[in-house]
């Protein structure tokens, strides 16, 4: 039988992505300081802790109203390119999963993948331009076989993104000089799937979901 999955899982894992951000956030913004503007890990620990009060309040029924809240949520808080990037994401996988009161693993993987379809078409970025992408992109192709191979997945794009030059945002300014370099949108993308593969070890006592 297949697992499916209701809101309150999309809200745990926004939620545990939100705290997850929020420690590694000084990290975040000493990547971006390197090839950035120094603000990756304040604006999207500002952005995810406003998520977080904004689904505590009125907590959406469906897992796409969640994931639609969270995305138009940062898009309104987070300054620079995170912000509507992110939300982008969101809120694409969000309208794309649609109505329904749950969703499979591999639905969510589907509409992961329209989301971050979206992502390269706002930034007109592609895998290798060392972006968010290079961790986004295998982590889809991973949560159609698990939630752990998702976050290996992303967590090793994030990685090899240190050899690669930039060619798009703040970062393909530096050239060569990027190199050498983690990048900070990448490295958060990892942490999201992180904190999906641990909400998903860790089920709500007494509940489907």
């Amino acid at each position: 039988m297949t697992e499916t999955f209701g809101a309150d899982f999309l809200v745990r894992w926004l939620t545990a992505a939100a705290g997850v951000v929020d420690r590694e956030a000084d990290r975040l913004t000493e990547l971006d300081s390197a090839i950035g503007d120094a603000d990756h890990g304040a604006n999207l620990r500002r952005g995810f802790a406003a998520v977080t009060a904004t689904l505590a309040k009125e907590p959406p029924r469906t897992p796409g109203a969640v994931l639609t809240t969270a995305g138009r949520e940062l898009i309104s808080t987070v300054g620079g390119a995170a912000g509507p990037l992110y939300g982008t994401l969101l809120r694409r996988t969000g309208k794309t999963l649609g109505e329904g009161a749950r969703v499979t693993r591999q639905e969510l993987a589907e509409a992961l993948g329209s989301g971050v379809t979206a992502v390269s078409q706002l930034g007109g970025a592609q895998v290798g331009d060392k972006t968010m992408l290079d961790a986004l992109v295998p982590a889809v192709d991973g949560l159609r076989e698990s939630f752990a191979a998702a976050r290996a997945a992303a967590e090793a794009g994030a990685l090899a993104t240190v050899p690669l030059r930039a060619r798009k945002g703040r970062a393909s300014y530096l050239g060569e000089r990027s190199e050498g370099h983690q990048d900070p949108g990448a490295t958060s993308s990892a942490l999201l799937f992180a904190a999906l593969d641990e909400t998903a070890r860790t089920p709500r006592a007494g509940a489907a979901s």
